[in-house]
């Protein structure tokens, strides 16, 4: 389980009292905050560059999972990634320059 700053806690009522736009702002600035509801998380608020993050990291554990599980089952002939760059015209230096 994820350890949490307790600072980052808001229950509702709090977070209604500080109001939308001062979460927003906060997260906006990196700041995340866990919403409680009787004293348990129901929600996060945080800001769209660390969702956006998230989101990346989860589809390369996707793509990562997949690989290894093909790696362990297939039976035929592996291919590394310089002989599929060279087959598509790219070598390992062009593709790490590749912008993101």
């Amino acid at each position: 389980m994820a350890v949490v700053d307790t600072e980052d806690l808001i229950s509702i009522s709090e977070a209604n009292k500080l109001g939308v736009s001062a979460l927003i702002r906060e997260a906006e600035e990196g700041r995340e905050r866990i919403v409680l509801r009787n004293n348990k998380p129901v929600a996060v608020v945080m800001g769209m560059e660390r969702f956006e993050e998230w989101e990346q990291l989860l589809d390369d554990l996707s793509d990562i999972t997949l690989a290894a599980a093909r790696m362990l089952t297939s039976t035929g002939p592996s291919i590394s990634l310089d002989e599929v760059l060279e087959r598509f015209g790219y070598t390992r230096e062009e593709l790490e320059a590749m912008p993101d």
